[in-house]
């Protein structure tokens, strides 16, 4: 499907800014997403291209010296899969459209919103039931979304589910993933309504 030159542009064409580390071939996407998070600018986030997640096309996470830090010091990762599978073939995640990505970033970065708010104890702990608990991973996925739509990103969220869940060539699986653990797109416009009645209130 690729050649391998193209994966090794990838995997070492970086853009370096104060606290992020993005491959630039996300460059754009990648910084469209942290627009709407501007708590997250002085924030350590590098963005990684990985072989392949399993069940997932993004991973945000602390790094590992990051539990010995305090909050504020904090380092964090998202992992992104070279490839994604559609039915049998595979594609270059960067082949996604850019809304798509935008999304799909903006998802991750909306975990990291929460792991900023929780303590070293607490998010060890989450790390914890996040591999043992499925009730926990609904949890988890619902809040990043609720991040990211409370942040004004919801045209984003919603193109990446509409990507997801309308793809005839996308397994019933992954599809069934998605309506189980994220926020479906009637709660997403819940969430807006419900945001803009706040703005307006005060």
């Amino acid at each position: 499907m690729f050649k391998i030159p193209y994966l090794i542009f990838v995997l070492i064409s970086y853009t370096m800014t104060a606290q992020h580390i993005i491959p630039e071939i996300i460059k754009e996407e990648t910084e469209k997403a942290l627009s709407y998070y501007p708590s997250l600018k002085d924030t350590y986030i590098e963005f990684k291209f990985k072989k392949n997640i399993k069940k997932s096309t993004m991973q945000a996470q602390p790094k590992f010296g990051s539990f010995f830090r305090s909050k504020k010091n904090r380092k964090y990762v998202i992992l992104i899969s070279e490839v994604f599978k559609i039915a049998d073939k595979k594609f270059l995640t960067t082949h996604i459209q850019p809304d798509v990505l935008i999304g799909w970033i903006g998802h991750e970065l909306g975990h990291i919103m929460d792991y900023q708010n929780r303590s070293t104890l607490n998010l060890i702990w989450f790390g914890l039931k996040y591999l043992f608990s499925e009730n926990h991973i609904v949890e988890a996925e619902r809040a990043a979304d609720t991040y990211a739509v409370n942040h004004g990103m919801e045209t984003y969220i919603l193109e990446t589910k509409n990507f997801i869940l309308n793809h005839a060539d996308i397994t019933l699986s992954y599809k069934e993933r998605i309506i189980k653990y994220y926020l479906s797109p009637e709660e997403i416009m819940d969430l807006v309504n419900k945001r803009n009645e706040d703005l307006k209130a005060d």
